[in-house]
């Protein structure tokens, strides 16, 4: 009896190292693919932001017409000494010593914190020239905190595209962020009024179609209020003097060239 115990004690002891070594060498094997399809879909996200995305895209071949930089919130200067291609934004958000604590009176979006630099893709002509600027933005939900990007135009104001990459949000209410009918509206619309100030933001229900205030109004999400006030919030908060404005401002009065 006792034989027959230790026997299947061993062969169960050798199956579960079998399984064991076939996981781990699996789990290493998809590693690098992992991680390229990761590369690969955020490479989507932000053609899909700037409108360069459809079915018959070479992604990378797009891609590589852009230019991509880290920018220090902070100051608005860009930084050298980092690699811009594998930072990781979002993930440095979740790090001290990459983030930083948002002062109550400038926590707009109610983020908590944020990374120290921002992740910028700039998109060039064959001359080029600047034409699109996606900026990487945070924002916070109902449920979940919602990952995307806005492109921006040449001028730094007409927004080109607009989508969250990841958000948890519920579906058909806020999780309609997702519609690509209401991502469609933000084309074309406005971030700064003539005074400079961030003016952009989900209405209260159907978004007007004309007068002054069409230019920077999007329809709002019903039966989604805090999801809706919290897009609008972070659009506040991101193209601020705390997000990106400071960088903005320095492209735009030349101090910043890429």
């Amino acid at each position: 009896m006792g034989s027959n115990v230790g026997k299947t004690l061993f062969v169960a002891f050798a199956l579960c190292l079998v399984c064991s070594v076939l996981v781990s060498s699996t789990a290493v094997s998809l590693k690098d693919k992992q991680a390229q399809n990761a590369v690969l879909d955020m490479k989507k996200n932000v053609l899909s932001a700037a409108g360069l995305l459809n079915a018959d895209t070479d992604v990378n071949e797009v891609f590589s017409k852009f230019t991509t930089v880290l920018v220090n919130l902070e100051t608005g200067e860009i930084v050298d000494d980092m690699d811009a291609q594998t930072y990781n934004q979002r993930e440095a958000q979740k790090k001290p010593n990459l983030s930083v604590a948002i002062p109550a009176d400038a926590d707009l979006a109610g983020l908590s914190r944020r990374a120290k630099f921002g992740k910028v893709f700039v998109y060039k002509d064959e001359a080029g020239q600047p034409q699109i600027y996606i900026f990487h933005i945070t924002s916070k939900g109902l449920w979940s905190t919602m990952y995307g990007f806005m492109a921006l135009g040449a001028d730094l104001n007409t927004v080109k595209g607009f989508g969250y990459y990841a958000q948890g949000e519920t579906p058909g209410l806020g999780g309609e962020v997702d519609n690509p009918k209401w991502k469609g509206q933000w084309v074309g619309k406005s971030v700064f009024n003539e005074d400079e100030v961030v003016a952009l933001k989900l209405a209260k229900g159907t978004a007007p179609t004309e007068g002054k205030v069409a230019e920077y109004r999007v329809d709002g999400l019903s039966g989604a209020t805090i999801t809706a006030n919290g897009v609008s919030s972070s659009i506040k908060y991101w193209f601020s003097d705390h997000g990106y404005g400071k960088f903005i401002d320095m492209v735009e009065s030349g101090e910043v060239t890429i």
